[in-house]
């Protein structure tokens, strides 16, 4: 009996940087776990679509598929669109089994992927001392989502026995621009930006652009295509590949 299928289930974009960081990242996992049969798919905005990838994996002979999305917190894409993707697709294909992971969400591992991003744009920005981060995420309409950042915060910040806010592109106060100024305010000079998103697009874009005219010293770059993401991902889709087991 052939393992379910996994389906990587990212929002999408029309940024051609987030579709090819998705790609990374699916070929990553599939380094990793060469006998699954791994494919991507975008909510919207981006190919390829997720009923078409469906249909192929069934046309294939799957009738089991665990999808993984690709989401940082458990905000209203992961509670109503990708529930509803999935539901819309069972509908479609009598006898097809479709389990929805938990999202990626904010692993503590995840802020060894934010150091390595954050080393390297204090080489790139020729920085070498900092004396304030800002950890900057999408932002959501849910305080809940907001939250889980705001505690991931501050758990990268004790790290680094350094004062640290979290920060938001969109839907929530502050922005990274506002967050920098209030460190300036308490005359820290030396702040950083951590970009916790998974790939580039418009709001890290955002972010960056306005904590770099607030004074910020460096921005990250997003998480991107890296092995802890892709472990992740595999990790996600174990506990999925189980919950299709009949009991």
């Amino acid at each position: 009996m052939a393992a379910p299928a996994l389906v990587a289930l990212a929002h999408g974009s029309r940024d051609p940087r987030s579709a090819a960081t998705v790609k990374a990242l699916v070929d990553e996992v599939r380094r990793m776990r060469p006998d699954l049969r791994i494919e991507q798919a975008f909510l919207d905005l981006s190919k390829p679509s997720f009923t078409s990838t469906v249909d192929r994996l069934v046309k294939a002979g799957f009738d089991e598929i665990v999808v993984v999305p690709l989401l940082l917190t458990e905000a209203y894409h992961a509670k109503v669109d990708v529930p509803e993707a999935v539901a819309e697709a069972m509908s479609r294909h009598a006898g097809l089994q479709i389990r929805a992971t938990g999202v990626l969400g904010l692993e503590t591992t995840f802020l060894d992927v934010l150091d390595i991003r954050m080393r390297e744009a204090l080489k790139d920005a020729r920085v070498r001392e900092l004396d304030a981060l800002v950890l900057a995420a999408a932002g959501s309409s849910d305080p809940l989502a907001n939250q889980s950042v705001a505690r991931l915060a501050r758990l990268w910040g004790a790290r680094h026995k350094l004062p640290v806010k979290a920060a938001f592109a969109s839907a929530a106060p502050p922005t990274t621009g506002e967050a920098v100024r209030a460190f300036r305010n308490q005359g820290r000079r030396h702040i950083a930006v951590a970009s916790l998103f998974l790939a580039p697009g418009f709001l890290p874009d955002r972010a960056a652009e306005l904590a770099h005219e607030a004074g910020a010293v460096a921005v990250s770059a997003p998480l991107g295509a890296h092995p802890e993401v892709a472990r992740t991902v595999l990790a996600r889709y174990a506990v999925g590949a189980v919950e299709l087991v009949p009991v």
